[in-house]
């Protein structure tokens, strides 16, 4: 068996990768919907709907959890590793993003009279997301695994 036959026999990482290209795809489309132009960095971006954090760590835990069982240490790591990302996306990286819309704010008023040749033009908005955005994105990888999962 060739290395991309080896690869792509793997459920698992097919079920991962699945669940973070297909969120990443429906965040570019909504995005498109709403703001009627394509911005190519939400293809690649983080923050949105839905969260393709959230859709890859499902994807992950959901086909361990179907190939190994809900008592291997597999589902075990992957169930873990998937609490911390969506709590991290939820907590931390909104927060972040809330500042960075707030420190945009700032810097196009100029309050401190900076100069903004010596500082990031904008930063970037986009990193965390809201409890729904994180929801979608299980919900999404999810049913992603059980489909790939039926296809295996």
């Amino acid at each position: 068996m060739t290395f991309w036959e080896s690869l792509c026999s793997n459920e698992v990482l097919v079920s991962a990768l699945t669940g973070w290209v297909v969120a990443q795809v429906l965040k570019t489309i909504i995005d498109f919907s709403i703001n009627k132009s394509f911005t190519p960095e939400r293809l690649v971006g983080s923050g949105g709907m839905p969260s393709s954090h959230s859709a890859t760590v499902c994807g992950l835990t959901t086909s361990a959890g179907l190939c190994y069982g809900v008592s291997s240490f597999e589902f075990a790591i992957s169930f873990v590793l998937a609490a911390v990302v969506m709590y991290d996306a939820i907590g931390v990286r909104q927060e972040t993003g809330k500042q960075a819309k707030l420190l945009n704010l700032i810097m196009e008023q100029d309050f401190f009279k900076l100069d903004n040749e010596h500082i990031q033009k904008r930063l970037k908005e986009f990193v965390g997301h809201t409890p729904l955005q994180v929801a979608a994105g299980a919900v999404l990888g999810i049913l992603l695994a059980l489909w790939i999962h039926s296809l295996y």
